[in-house]
C-alpha cells in the first residue's frame, strides 16, 4: 500500500550542479525515511530540482521521491558488507586537501559538499590524492555547528554529503564531469557538530562510463563513523 509521507521542496543552499540538489544528501534524505543501522541503496533517476514541490511515497519498504508523476530517487534497504577504504591520518588529510584538483578547476563550484562555500554554509570538504596511497583522496571535515542548526548531531544528509562528493573526485581530472547515479552507505556513529573528521574515498575501477568507488567517514582516531559505494556516470 502506498502512503503519502510528505511532501516538501529542497532549498537552494543544498545544490550540486547548478538547479539541482547535491545527489549525496538527497540521498540521505531518502535513507533518512528508512530505518536506521543498517545499509541503504539509493539510486539517482533523474536530478532533484531546487525549489520545487516534491513528494515522498513509501511502498513495500522503499521509499521514492517524485516530482510529479516522475520518480527521481529511490532507496531501499540492503544486506551489503561495504568495505570502506583505509584510514589516513588528519596531518595527511590535510596535506592532500592542499592538493585538491577542484581549487583550479570546479565543474561545480557552488556545490553544498565540495565548493568554495562559506564554512557555516557548505561542508567544505576538498579531497586532494594522498601521497604514497595509490587511487586515494582525502580531506578533513569540520562539521560546523550551525550547519546542524546546533543540535547534537550532524544530519544524514549531510552525512550522505561527505560520502558522496569525494568518491566523485577520486576519479576526476582537470575538466572532467560526472553525476552520481548511485549512492550505497551505512552510518555506524554519528557525527557531532563541532569536531574535525577525515573523509577518505578511493578509485575502485570503472566501466565505460560508469565510475566506481568507495568513501567513509572516520574520527581522527580511525574510528569508522560511515561507509559507502558509489557509482558515478561521467558526462
Amino acid at each position: 500500500m502506498k502512503a503519502l509521507m510528505q511532501e516538501f521542496s529542497v532549498p537552494d543552499r543544498y545544490c550540486g550542479p547548478k538547479g539541482m540538489a547535491n545527489g549525496g544528501w538527497i540521498s540521505g534524505l531518502a535513507a533518512s525515511y528508512l530505518p536506521a543501522g543498517g545499509a541503504v541503496e539509493v539510486t539517482l533517476r533523474a536530478p532533484t530540482p531546487l525549489g520545487t514541490g516534491l513528494r515522498v511515497e513509501r511502498e513495500n519498504g522503499r521509499v521514492t521521491l517524485f516530482h510529479g508523476d516522475r520518480p527521481l530517487v529511490e532507496a531501499r534497504p540492503v544486506d551489503d558488507e561495504l568495505t570502506p577504504p583505509p584510514f589516513v591520518s588528519l596531518h595527511q588529510a590535510t596535506v592532500a586537501a592542499r592538493r585538491f584538483l577542484g581549487a583550479e578547476s570546479h565543474p561545480f563550484p557552488t556545490c553544498f559538499v565540495c565548493g568554495d562555500r562559506e564554512p557555516r554554509d557548505g561542508l567544505r570538504i576538498h579531497p586532494g590524492p594522498v601521497g604514497g596511497v595509490p587511487d586515494t583522496v582525502a580531506a578533513p571535515w569540520f562539521a560546523h555547528p550551525e550547519l546542524a542548526e546546533w543540535s547534537a548531531s550532524m544530519p544524514l544528509t549531510h552525512v550522505w554529503g561527505a560520502l558522496d562528493c569525494p568518491t566523485g573526485w577520486a576519479h576526476l581530472e582537470p575538466g572532467g564531469v560526472a553525476l552520481l547515479g548511485r549512492l550505497t552507505a551505512r552510518t555506524y556513529r554519528r557525527v557531532v557538530p563541532g569536531r574535525t573528521y577525515v573523509v577518505v574515498a578511493r578509485r575502485e575501477g570503472r566501466e565505460r562510463r560508469k565510475l566506481f568507488a568507495s568513501g567513509a567517514v572516520y574520527e581522527v582516531d580511525g574510528r569508522l563513523v560511515a561507509a559507502s559505494r558509489a557509482t558515478w556516470i561521467e558526462i
